[in-house]
């Protein structure tokens, strides 16, 4: 790549960068507190979509990757990557094809909550001689999918033992509606109360002689709380990486790693600043992006193209042509904008990674 070597102020705007040196930090913090907790590190890559990235968290000992789409999957096994779990059902021949032929590259596992997919899924396995993992997912309180905790899953758990060409992996959930709760004491409540809905299901199907060996479950917004609970045994935590807005709002010890650097187009009043980034670099909607050289900021919003920024007083020391950094509100909702993401060590380029995770819709 051109750019690498260049200093980061020599590079055109909006551009996506991250600062390496905080990055790695982040994730070696990450690392060391969930093998402190006892569990398993399988970072999803959702919002990171860069394999590069994800081989940095298995340097520091990560087991494998999350993945939210089969065509992510794909890219991470492209990528050298071989513990793969897709945490979403795969639906359909055309995916359930994609998915059995995946298995000569990694061990790619599935979420499932449907008998007739799990047989579906058996049946394409078997006819092509590999053999699937699958993980029962749970609904423990997030209403999105996943079978129902207790019976319904342990049902569905023994058709996955009995169906030929899968295996059963295991039990996953995702209790992301805790992150919500109105105080930092009802979210705590809100996770035991979906964690004591997992384990009992483990228990229910344990005694039932059903071979559940993992637990998969957790976020980077409930990755403080979910790991001292002893209930799973792996955590699918991968946004934390980056210590965006969002993610440091639920963790305070992440340090600021993602930022959209802008360049000032406009300054139509003194109160009134225009950025060449607009929601489609820099999204305004899930929290707003940090900048700490401006003065304080009444509103950020964004069109397509334009940022505009209103300060709550007068200002005319930002001037047309400034460059700024922002600090991403959220990085799942930013990354896949962009084509490359920019490594900075000490101001200057030191990796151009291009996104390949992103546009992966299927």
């Amino acid at each position: 790549m051109t750019e690498i070597g260049l200093p980061l102020d020599q590079l055109d705007t909006p551009i996506l960068w991250t600062d390496l040196d905080r990055l790695e930090r982040n994730i070696r913090m990450i690392a060391a507190h969930f093998n402190a907790a006892g569990i398993n590190w399988r970072p999803h890559t959702k919002g990171m979509k860069v394999p590069a990235i994800a081989h940095k968290a298995l340097a520091a000992g990560a087991i494998g990757v999350t993945c939210a789409k089969l065509g992510e999957a794909e890219v991470m096994a492209a990528a050298g990557i071989g513990d793969i779990l897709i945490a979403n059902q795969i639906v359909g021949p055309h995916k359930i094809t994609r998915l059995v032929h995946l298995q000569r590259q990694a061990d790619v596992k599935a979420a499932v909550d449907n008998a007739a997919v799990v047989a579906q899924i058996g049946a394409a396995a078997a006819e092509s001689g590999v053999e699937v993992g699958l993980l029962v997912e749970v609904n423990t309180g997030m209403n999105r999918a996943g079978a129902a905790p207790g019976q319904p899953t342990v049902e569905l758990a023994g058709v996955v033992h009995d169906t030929p060409g899968v295996r059963l992996a295991g039990l996953m959930t995702w209790e992301g509606h805790t992150l919500s709760a109105p105080t930092p004491a009802e979210k705590q409540v809100a996770i035991e109360t979906s964690m004591t809905l997992l384990r009992t299901t483990v228990e229910a199907c344990r005694a039932a002689d059903l071979p559940i060996e993992i637990v998969s479950g957790g976020g980077s917004g409930t990755a403080t709380i979910t790991p001292g609970l002893g209930v799973i045994t792996e955590i699918q935590a991968g946004g934390a990486v980056f210590g965006d807005v969002t993610y440091r709002s639920w963790w305070d010890a992440l340090e600021p790693a993602l930022y959209v650097r802008s360049m000032v187009t406009s300054r139509p009043t003194s109160e009134r600043i225009i950025i060449d980034a607009g929601y489609k670099s820099l999204p305004v909607t899930n929290r707003t992006p940090e900048c700490a050289t401006l003065p304080a900021v009444q509103s950020h919003r964004g069109s397509a193209e334009h940022g505009v920024i209103t300060l709550e007083a007068p200002d005319t020391q930002v001037q047309v042509g400034d460059l700024l950094d922002f600090l991403v509100g959220y990085g799942d909702a930013t990354v896949f904008l962009h084509d490359n993401l920019y490594g900075i060590r000490n101001g200057v380029v030191d990796a151009v990674w291009p996104i390949l995770g992103r546009g992966k819709l299927r």
